[in-house]
């Protein structure tokens, strides 16, 4: 095997550090997910009647539901007992261990509660939602590349990289699923977003989130036969955890689109629930 025919990755994850303070790339990518996502997201709410406040309210919770849903993901679905004998190491987010499933439960969560408190169509606000979290997903994937993690297996593809920083000996060219994952995010971030600028007026409530859920959860699903598993213990399960969490997300996403095809409802202007359904919620929270 000559080694030469393939990529040799050997970024530093650190970009540089000032005394006790690191700055390092996965950091650097997972805010400008956000920064670049509330720009786009901005521009969505303006153009359908919203304002720039309803942006930074809404980009709080997305923060907040995103790293307590990813970080309680993984805890709980790749080392639960471990964390849970420790749970003090739970809060330790910057040893790492952020699992996507979970961030997606958490967002799902916040921006139900953002909802419900601003008084917003639910449905609206995912669809909206889900395309800046396309993009913010080809962001992430980039820093899992930076710090030479989620690896694929060994692999003679021209385009496999031998992750120096491993230290494995012989070094093993493997498949780079962190670029598979990104380049399919955001391919997925341009599909949503130009049906959106497209069609927006005319968009059924539930297509883009249906959508991108059945998307990015088959794909998630297909890419996970070519890399390695995360924990031990997932490789004596026929799926591995990334499966086996995929499946239900991906079923959500079908059904969805089975409802939008069977009874296709526009969304009110700005996503702004009906009058019945805010007199609704009153009443609830009475």
């Amino acid at each position: 095997m000559n080694l030469l025919n393939y990529i040799t990755w050997n970024v530093d994850p650190e970009i540089f550090h000032l005394g006790p303070l690191s700055i390092r790339w996965y950091g650097l990518l997972f805010a400008m997910a956000f920064i670049f996502g509330q720009r786009i997201l901005t521009k969505i709410y303006v153009a359908e009647g919203r304002t720039e406040g309803d942006v930074d309210v809404i980009t709080l919770y997305m923060i907040i539901g995103t790293v307590v849903g990813a970080r309680l993901g993984h805890t709980l679905f790749y080392a639960p007992d471990y964390y849970l004998s420790n749970p003090i190491e739970i809060l330790k987010i910057w040893e790492g261990g952020l699992a996507s499933h979970g961030a997606t439960i958490g967002i799902l969560f916040a921006l139900w509660l953002f909802s419900r408190k601003q008084k917003f169509d639910y449905m609206w606000v995912l669809d909206r939602i889900v395309i800046v979290v396309a993009l913010g997903g080809a962001f992430i994937r980039l820093g899992n590349l930076m710090n030479s993690e989620i690896i694929g297996h060994a692999s003679t593809v021209p385009w496999a990289f031998i992750f120096e920083r491993l230290n494995e000996n012989p070094p093993v060219p493997r498949h780079p699923t962190q670029l598979y994952e990104s380049l399919s995010v955001f391919m997925l971030f341009v599909l949503l977003y130009w049906l959106w600028s497209k069609y927006k007026a005319a968009l059924p409530k539930g297509l883009l989130f249906g959508i991108f859920v059945t998307a990015l959860f088959t794909f998630r699903f297909l890419v996970e036969f070519l890399k390695e598993n995360q924990e031990a213990f997932e490789d004596n399960l026929a799926l591995n955890m990334g499966q086996i969490l995929s499946i239900p997300l991906i079923l959500v996403g079908l059904f969805i689109l089975f409802r939008v095809w069977q009874n296709p409802k526009p969304a009110l202007p700005g996503g702004r629930l009906k009058e019945q359904e805010v007199s609704k919620q009153t009443k609830n929270k009475v």
